[in-house]
């Protein structure tokens, strides 16, 4: 490595460490005194590697935990808190009031989610600009959802003020690779909806909500938004336990998933909206465009260093044109630059997690000795903080890449000479997100989209797979996803629907009026946000 790979622009070195000395409960930033557990990035400030020192977190402990739940269960209030019984319109006022000064922390986080998981400059400055504007679109979202319930239903004989209400308390935990903006996706729905929430960041950018406590701390009534930091298993394990949680939000593995299941008493109570693992295909047809299916199969699996539940993590190719995808395909990797996140034009970056090296590393070893081959030039090369993408080719079914969800950058492009074997596969597998299809016959076209529609959840014609507009569903089938994800299907998902009804009588009738008329009840009301 040489020395301009370390040459760090001014405005962009770590010259004070960040040691968060508070954790936000009950309105309050509380100030922690106990054990602390170092931030470090695996980017390195010298020319002898070594990981850089960031700073430091609170590691609390189960008092603090229950401590939290209480704060959160106080302003839930059994349902008569201020937070779920307040006016639609003055939630949103929170909420916008939260987001502007959210936009003056800009730079920081954007500094911080570099550092902390080795995301690229432009692209962390566009995981935060979409939070911002997911956070608008879930505003607009919300006020027509409310712009249609202020109405009445006559069926009957029987008036009905439908609306959508809060469900209580939220758990929320979000993902390393996205750990501000998929963590919001959870967040902002659940918040907007009523519920109040405690919210635990990521192993990996936990740094980075540090500048926005104080914009939660002042937006929101104490108690509806809570922040804890320490160990999911520590801290999540006693609050799921105490089964007063009504809503587990997390994206993230199944495995963590099912175990916080399990330590809910009362799982009939509890709602579940996850965001899991996937195992993303891409189905390459013989009449393909083969230039913008190596364009969109590169982005697809290498973005972020493949590190998304939304990549491509096996490639079918048909036989008939693999030999030529894999040389063009093999070129284009071998060609992205490979730098800190802040250099121009860079495409891979360092891995957060120290251990993926050597774990990807095993995924390649593993496909070598049963019969794969590294076909690119710089596959597996090796670094403290990385290893350059491998591209493997032949795959098959008993290689460790084909069944495990790498999460990081090796590459497995299997052949095939009939299309029920990817269709197999997909139908066998433990995950359904998403698949990539690359063809342009329709009469080939339309069978193959009628069928991976029913294995899939989206399928995306001749471009990679990935998450937006996030006004589309989110979700998957089997161990992928459970509840929807979308800007409009979030708070569905942290809502549940319920009324008010009247028998139509001159009595009632008077009543209701009266409700209308003196607005005296916030969930009655026929207003109209504009």
């Amino acid at each position: 490595m040489d020395d301009t790979f370390l040459e760090i622009p001014e405005y962009y070195k770590i010259t004070n460490l960040l040691h968060q000395k508070t954790y936000l409960v009950d309105g309050k930033l509380k100030t922690w005194a106990g054990e602390t557990a170092e931030v470090y990035s695996t980017i390195s400030s010298t020319n002898d590697y070594k990981p850089t020192l960031l700073g430091t977190v609170p590691q609390l402990g189960e008092k603090e935990a229950l401590e939290t739940l209480n704060s959160a269960l106080n302003a839930y209030d059994k349902g008569q808190g201020l937070w779920p019984t307040m006016k639609v319109v003055n939630r949103i006022a929170c909420m916008e009031k939260f987001v502007a000064q959210m936009k003056t922390k800009r730079a920081e986080v954007v500094k911080l989610l570099m550092w902390e998981i080795g995301k690229n400059l432009p692209d962390s400055e566009k995981e935060f600009d979409r939070t911002v504007d997911y956070i608008y679109d879930t505003i607009e979202a919300y006020k027509q959802i409310d712009r249609d319930s202020a109405k009445f239903e006559k069926n009957e004989g029987v008036y009905a003020h439908i609306r959508r209400g809060p469900l209580g308390v939220v758990l929320c935990l979000g993902p390393y690779n996205y750990p501000l903006n998929e963590t919001f996706t959870l967040l902002i729905p659940a918040l907007i909806m009523g519920n109040t929430v405690i919210f635990k960041p990521a192993k990996l950018g936990v740094l980075l909500i540090s500048p926005l406590l104080e914009a939660f701390q002042n937006s929101f009534p104490k108690g509806v938004v809570n922040v804890i930091y320490g160990r999911g298993r520590v801290l999540a394990t006693p609050i799921m336990q105490s089964g007063k949680i009504d809503i587990l939000a997390l994206i993230g593995n199944s495995k963590s998933a099912n175990a916080l299941q399990e330590e809910h008493p009362k799982k009939n109570r509890l709602r579940l909206v996850l965001g899991l693992e996937a195992k993303n295909p891409a189905i390459v047809l013989p009449d393909a465009d083969l230039d913008l299916t190596v364009d969109e199969c590169i982005a697809g699996t290498l973005s972020f260093n493949g590190q998304r539940c939304t990549a491509l993590k096996l490639l079918y190719v048909h036989e008939s044109i693999v030999n030529e995808f894999n040389k063009r395909f093999s070129a284009k990797v071998d060609a992205l630059k490979f730098g800190n996140p802040w250099d121009a034009g860079v495409k891979l970056t360092p891995l957060p997690e120290t251990e993926k090296p050597g774990y990807i590393k095993n995924l390649i070893d593993d496909a070598v000795k049963k019969g794969a081959k590294i076909i690119n030039k710089k596959g597996g090369e090796l670094t403290q903080n990385f290893i350059f993408p491998a591209v493997l080719y032949p795959v098959n079914k008993d290689m460790d890449v084909f069944k495990e969800e790498q999460f990081g950058p090796v590459v497995p492009v299997i052949p095939f000479a009939d299309i029920e074997e990817p269709l197999h596969d997909m139908a066998e597998s433990n995950y359904g997100q998403q698949v990539s299809l690359f063809g342009k016959n329709i009469h080939t076209l339309s069978p193959l989209i009628d069928t991976l529609v029913n294995l899939v959840c989206r399928v995306n014609l001749n471009s990679s797979c990935q998450r937006g507009p996030d006004v589309y569903p989110f979700t998957g089938r089997k161990d992928s996803a459970f509840s929807t994800l979308s800007v409009h299907d979030a708070l569905r998902s942290f809502s549940i629907r319920t009324f008010v009804a009247s028998k139509d009588n001159d009595y009632n009738n008077a009543i209701l009026k009266q409700l209308l008329d003196k607005k005296t009840s916030n969930f009655i009301s026929t207003d109209y946000i504009l």
